[in-house]
């Protein structure tokens, strides 16, 4: 049951101590799941051109996005910072409530 400590719709989960991206790893397919305690900073990016229409995979070597055929539609992507060169990057429903939740944690 979702409570005001979790999240969940197709892009990404969130419960009390970690954060679920679905459909992550190119081409299995495998979720990335990462600690709540690993993640550096966050920060919301308007949707580019070049992320709307990148529905799996990076185009610049940094931000790394799940596949999501949502994503043309969207017009924010959150990037996470986990302290190394790859920055997980996804489009969520609601962008600001993932970001509060993980503002709190």
């Amino acid at each position: 049951m979702l409570d005001d400590r979790t999240y969940a719709d197709d892009t990404v989960r969130i419960d009390a101590t970690t954060l679920t991206l679905p459909r992550y790893y190119f081409p299995t397919g495998r979720a990335k799941v990462v600690q709540l305690d690993d993640i550096v900073a966050t920060e919301v990016r308007p949707v580019g051109w070049m992320t709307r229409w990148r529905l799996w995979g990076s185009s610049n070597l940094t931000n790394w996005l799940p596949l999501d055929f949502g994503r043309p539609k969207k017009q924010q992507a959150v990037v996470l910072d986990l302290g190394g060169r790859i920055r997980p990057t996804f489009t969520p429903d609601d962008p600001d409530r993932v970001v509060e939740l993980l503002a709190r944690r």
